[in-house]
């Protein structure tokens, strides 16, 4: 039997049909249910990891756990410091718990390529980089994955409280999931798209940064579940794995067929990524003092400045080597397709009153960042010609 933390969102979902069709009892373990009706061999449990009694009762008979459950990925949760520490750390460590303690003999952490990465350039990387020091993430959310990364890591070859067996865990780092359907990422950027933010592109033109698409990520998982069984040997016990699609692009580029085939236009307009993350930051800063009263959704954060603009891709070597991991190639055709079918494209145009104001509001910020920033980039350039 198999259970998935977090198996009432996207992936987590997509990974127990995976695992149904291949003849497991699957248990979905969430604080919130599917919204997509759950097929025969899956069972919904409604629960949270941030409580161990309700965790330890879902988890009784399973002998494969699969961590995906997090918080504070994007967006305005990746500011909710409490929230983030208690899902991400105090979470894992029951998940941990209850497994030793109820004789569970594998653990697949869904883990992120963050734990490494901090907005430094990192070009065909591989597993033996060190964890990025923890004072020099830029979000909570990086930083606590990173701490949980390694207590599961830590937790490979102990005993389980009984002493009978011993608990196997190895940890997934992906790149960015897209997928049709995909709940978090892009129905946000679709959102922008259409309501007209979407207006510049930043950073270097030639960055490149991964993507994993979820069917791929899927296969990773069920493989590094097989990689912890004795019948191969427990290649991946203990072990760290970048899982991507292997094809390092440019983000704007990436999602160019998004944009076009939706019926917009893709901007010309390319802004410097310094001056995109010091607005990023101011933006952190208005709603660190307003989110109480106000909890608006910044249109960026830090971290997403560097994840979308800054060089970083790593290489598949060790997850095809020990996994036999063979992605597939996907491009955003049936992604446009899905969300053509939930009616979006463009409309006509009308210049509406909260037009003028969305306007106003994404102008007028930035306007005051150039002020801010033009003087400091030009004494700068001339200080080194």
């Amino acid at each position: 039997m198999v259970l998935i933390t977090g198996g009432g969102g996207y992936f987590g979902f997509r990974l127990g049909c995976a695992l149904a069709q291949r003849g497991a009892n699957v248990i979905l373990y969430d604080v919130s249910k599917p919204i997509q009706e759950i097929p025969e061999g899956v069972k919904f449990i409604k629960g949270d990891i941030r409580r161990i009694s309700d965790l330890e009762e879902a988890i009784r008979g399973v002998d494969c756990v699969f961590h995906i459950a997090s918080y504070g990925m994007s967006g305005r949760e990746q500011l909710n410091r409490k929230r983030i520490e208690d899902v991400n750390v105090r979470g894992t460590e029951n998940v941990i718990r209850a497994c030793r303690k109820h004789g569970v003999s594998k653990l697949v952490y869904t883990s992120t390529y963050n734990v490494v990465f901090g907005g430094q350039v990192i070009k065909n990387g591989d597993e033996s980089l060190p964890y990025l020091p923890l004072h020099l993430h830029p979000d909570h959310y990086s930083r606590t994955k990173a701490v949980a990364e390694m207590k599961v890591l830590e937790a490979n070859g102990t005993f389980f409280e009984d002493g009978e067996g011993v608990l196997r865990t190895c940890a997934l780092r992906p790149a960015g999931i897209f997928g049709p359907g995909e709940q978090r990422h892009l129905p946000r950027i679709v959102r922008y798209i259409e309501q007209g933010w979407f207006r510049f592109v930043y950073g270097d033109p030639d960055s490149l940064v991964d993507f994993v698409h979820v069917d791929n990520l899927v296969q990773a998982h069920i493989l590094a579940a097989e990689a912890l069984g004795i019948s191969l040997g427990y290649p991946a016990s203990g072990q760290a794995y970048f899982i991507s699609d292997g094809w390092p692009v440019n983000n704007f580029e990436f999602f160019r067929p998004l944009v076009e085939d939706l019926g917009y236009t893709f901007p010309t307009l390319r802004l410097p990524l310094s001056l995109v993350y010091i607005f990023a930051f101011l933006t952190e800063m208005v709603h660190f003092a307003v989110g109480r009263l106000y909890n608006f959704q910044p249109l960026l954060t830090r971290t997403e400045v560097y994840k979308t603009g800054v060089t970083h891709y790593f290489s598949l070597e060790k997850a095809k080597k020990e996994l036999s991991y063979k992605p597939e190639q996907f491009g955003l055709k049936e992604v446009v397709e899905w969300f053509k079918t939930q009616g979006h494209g463009a409309k006509p145009k009308t210049y509406t009153l909260k037009r003028l104001l969305r306007d106003v509001a994404l102008v007028l910020p930035f306007a005051v960042v150039v002020l801010w920033w033009l003087p400091k980039a030009v004494r700068g350039f001339l200080g080194e010609t």
